[in-house]
């Protein structure tokens, strides 16, 4: 069961937080679309520039002193590199945005927290690993440390907020049958993972889902916000591309495996603390 409305009080906090984001990012885009020089001339029968769609969130694409960081946002530019192409970036904030633009092609290549599932390959190409990942539960816990959710259990009957269109949801539904009993999702059709976090935070909702990297980023920054809880297995984090885009994810694959076995690419896993 979906309830697909978004909680009735917003924090106009958010809001701003949001939109000075949106505004810095698409700014600093405009200064920094490309990639480190390279030698390599383009692919054949690719287009020299690659139009990737990139997700706010503090792993994919963000901003700091007016500069542009993020593990997605670097890895993809120097996948791109070594293949010679320069880089378009579309900032986006829903996933289910972002999706349809890699089906109706206004995209080549979408960096978001997507897993690699079996139901997720039947709809989308996926380079290969990137990195591992899994999804955490977001709560708020109490003076003493307690928190209303201590294992999977206890999920019964709650409600769980998630990305519209994220295949967390999925992930969720299947729980709930392990567990016996029915687990409520709810779809958030304006925000990301890092304002669904602050949501929990401030205690606009209860209970959030979201990738471990995110959550654990993000909680550096909250007191009193607990991930510890699992909801999914590791899994595969990939680049996503359409299922028509067999060539271009052909092409990734060489970049990323030749990017994957230098020191830059541990480096960098490195300095945003992810598993590799």
């Amino acid at each position: 069961m979906a309830l697909n409305t978004v909680p009735p009080r917003r924090n106009i906090a958010i809001y701003l937080i949001l939109l000075a984001f949106v505004l810095a990012v698409m700014v600093t885009l405009r200064h920094c679309e490309g990639q480190p020089e390279s030698s390599a001339p383009a692919a054949a029968g690719l287009p020299d520039t690659l139009r990737v769609a990139i997700e706010y969130s503090p792993l994919a694409c963000y901003t700091y002193d007016d500069t542009l960081g993020g593990f997605g946002y670097d890895a993809i530019r120097l996948v791109a590199g070594i293949g010679g192409h320069e880089v378009a970036f579309f900032p986006i904030v829903r996933l289910d945005d972002a999706l349809q633009g890699l089906s109706d092609q206004t995209y080549d290549i979408l960096v978001a927290q997507f897993p690699v599932t079996r139901d997720n390959r039947e709809d989308y190409l996926f380079s290969d690993p990137l990195y591992l990942d899994r999804q955490v539960l977001v709560q708020r816990a109490d003076s003493s440390g307690h928190v209303a959710v201590k294992s999977q259990l206890d999920l019964a009957g709650r409600t769980l907020w998630v990305v519209k269109a994220s295949p967390m949801r999925d992930r969720i539904e299947s729980l709930g049958r392990e567990i016996g009993d029915t687990i409520y999702v709810a779809e958030d059709e304006a925000y990301g993972p890092e304002q669904l976090f602050i949501l929990v935070a401030t205690g606009e909702i209860d209970f959030a889902v979201m990738n471990e990297s995110v959550a654990r980023t993000l909680a550096a920054d909250y007191q009193g916000v607990d991930v510890e809880t699992g909801i999914s297995f590791t899994q595969f984090q990939s680049f996503i591309l359409s299922k028509e885009n067999v060539e271009l994810c052909d092409s990734v694959n060489s970049w990323l495996g030749k990017f994957k076995a230098t020191a830059q690419f541990r480096s960098l896993a490195k300095r945003y603390n992810i598993s590799i």
